[in-house]
């Protein structure tokens, strides 16, 4: 039985630095007696201790004092029945194994990251980046050794249900479908900002800071976060239909802009009335469609306006318009942020491109005197690639409020309707 009485004397603060080396270099070593430790600059009660646990001299003028843990063990072990690390674990908490932690944690790591790279998604660069940056910055270690390495296997089905579906869902919906929880994506949560980082590489767009990035990014994929708030502004455009199909034909005939919700698109499905004017313009700019308000207003041809990052209700709406046989055609800023609009609207909606070639640009940047620098990674423009080859070499943005007369213009002028 360990002598209760030599224990404690091993608990006076003579030996308290003494205790404090031997417990940091048994925690980094996973308990290797072998090794020594220096007590530096000890004072005489530390240093008397310490001859009396050693059996060896040590000079008062001694500038350090060194220890082999072997010998601190063989002391207390003699003196009560134990050793120096039930010992240390009486005085103090449990020894940590850190090689032992590290060893897990590795393991923890890579099984984390392989599980992830065994997803579908895989063979997406926007999905190996996210991977392979929440790996990088220590995400992924910090989850594991938090025992919260599940966090990223949830973000992973959340990603892949994005993938795969083609309808907006209600981000409670998501949640829940992916995790059993409707709160899950909550802002705020761990595994909504690991959904929306990657997301956010998804749509090129920078990781979402505030509270409009972070819905226009679940917007962008179709997640809504807010049904009213998810919009599309609209301005002449008549439609059939109870309820939001009236009040869009009122407000043409007024010309009177009208904002449209997703809300209302779902719960009161329209046809637009495309077959007196069936080509829709799209700007991106609301400055653009006030214009048209106010200089055409009833006389304007049907123009939607996306507000930057087009809305899921916008896109419900622009589904509407071509599935009844209209055409959009469409127009944003000259900037790389405007392009990548540009192309997701053309792509998603097979809609034309409005003023938006190479000798427009070279037009406008010769009117624009605002010299506003292009920033971001530059798009590609396939509907004209020498538009992208221009603005590459020009460095110039020019937004689209300042070619807006030329816009006016074709919208108080009848369209095409071959």
């Amino acid at each position: 039985m360990a002598d209760e009485g030599s224990r404690g004397r091993y608990a006076g603060a003579e030996y308290a630095r003494l205790r404090a080396a031997a417990r940091r270099s048994l925690e980094r070593t996973g308990g290797d007696l072998s090794v020594t430790v220096t007590i530096k600059l000890p004072d005489d009660a530390e240093r008397k201790a310490i001859i009396g646990l050693t059996g060896q001299y040590r000079s008062e003028r001694g500038a350090q004092i060194a220890v082999r843990l072997a010998d601190f063990d063989r002391a207390v072990r003699e003196a009560t029945g134990a050793g120096l690390i039930a010992l240390l674990e009486q005085l103090g908490p449990p020894l940590k194994d850190r090689p032992a932690e590290r060893r897990r944690l590795a393991e923890g790591r890579e099984a984390t990251v392989r599980s992830g790279e065994n997803s579908f998604l895989s063979d997406r660069d926007w999905y190996r980046a996210w991977l392979a940056e929440i790996t990088a910055d220590g995400t992924v270690t910090r989850l594991v050794n938090a025992a919260d390495a599940d966090r990223i296997s949830a973000a992973v089905r959340v990603l892949e249900a994005v993938e795969r579906r083609t309808e907006p869902i209600q981000l409670a919906e998501l949640a829940a479908m992916t995790t059993g929880d409707t709160k899950a994506l909550n802002h705020g949560t761990t595994l909504a900002t690991l959904a929306l980082r990657a997301l956010a590489m998804r749509a090129g767009v920078r990781k979402p800071m505030t509270t409009d990035e972070r819905r226009e990014v679940w917007d962008a994929h179709g997640v809504i976060v807010d049904d009213l708030a998810s919009r599309v502004l609209v301005l002449n455009l008549a439609a059939r239909g109870d309820g939001l199909g009236e009040w869009l034909t009122d407000a043409r005939i007024r010309g009177v802009p009208f904002y449209v919700t997703l809300q209302q698109v779902v719960a009161m499905p329209v046809v637009p009335d495309t077959a007196a004017e069936p080509i829709v313009r799209v700007c991106e700019n609301p400055a653009v469609l006030r214009r048209a308000a106010a200089d055409l207003g009833p006389r304007s041809m049907p123009l939607i306006c996306t507000e930057g990052q087009p809305s899921t209700a916008f896109h419900r709406l622009a589904g509407a318009i071509t599935a009844n046989g209209g055409r959009l055609h469409y127009h944003g800023d000259f900037d790389w942020p405007g392009i990548a609009i540009a192309n997701s609207v053309i792509r998603r909606h097979n809609a034309l491109p409005w003023r938006l070639s190479a000798a427009d640009y070279r037009e406008a940047v010769r009117d624009d005197a605002d010299h506003v620098k292009l920033s971001g990674p530059p798009r590609p423009t396939p509907w004209d690639p020498a538009l992208a080859t221009e603005m590459t070499a020009a460095s110039r943005a020019v937004y689209e409020e300042s070619v807006a007369d030329h816009l006016i213009a074709d919208l108080g002028t009848p369209a095409d309707k071959s």
